[in-house]
């Protein structure tokens, strides 16, 4: 009974010590994603492949509405052939902008994960990196704990941003200023 006591109080005593020696960094993984220049240039081939499905989308819109007007004004003086005909031209074209819709969105999105899978495996691989280097046992992603107390743990985000060349004085803030101010000027050249 002794010996089983002894064993068990060696036990408790081994999971303290080494829970005394587990460390634990963090990182604002969102924001390492978001500011690397390799995210721009995926924002901007994501932008340029949706502007063109929006182009194409506007023109097959275009052309349902040209025929639509055409078969409103025209109809009365059709034969019934002629109308049946082009109400079923209509029909084919409004399942056509349906169908684009649906097949875009889904291409636009497997686009997307695409050009954000290596920009992912990036930053991983360098988060992964410098916490083996610093002999963390776990690293978390700071914008989704409830609670943490940075003082127990270790901040790998700027060491992060070195890394993966995201200049010093830009942040998500920045970020969102430079997309507003592109989409107000996109704005003012369609006008």
């Amino acid at each position: 009974m002794k010996r089983i006591i002894l064993i068990a109080a060696m036990a408790v005593a081994s999971v303290a010590a080494s829970a005394q020696n587990f460390t634990f960094g963090y990182v604002d993984f969102t924001e390492l994603i978001q500011l690397m220049p390799e995210a721009d240039s995926a924002r901007v081939q994501t932008e340029a492949a949706s502007l063109e499905a929006q182009e194409t989308y506007q023109a097959m819109v275009e052309e349902y509405q040209t025929k639509a007007q055409q078969f409103q004004q025209k109809s009365a003086s059709w034969s019934q052939a002629i109308k049946e005909s082009k109400a079923a031209e209509l029909q084919q074209i409004e399942y056509r902008i349906q169908e684009f819709q649906q097949a875009i969105q889904q291409e636009l999105q497997q686009t997307q994960q695409m050009l954000q899978a290596p920009i992912y495996e990036k930053a991983q691989s360098v988060v992964n990196q410098i916490a083996k280097d610093k002999g963390l046992s776990v690293v978390f992603e700071k914008n989704s704990l409830l609670y943490f107390d940075p003082a127990q743990g270790v901040d790998l985000t700027p060491e992060a941003r070195a890394k993966l060349n995201i200049p010093e004085g830009r942040t998500l803030a920045t970020l969102q200023a430079e997309l507003q101010a592109k989409a107000q000027a996109a704005q003012g050249i369609a006008k």
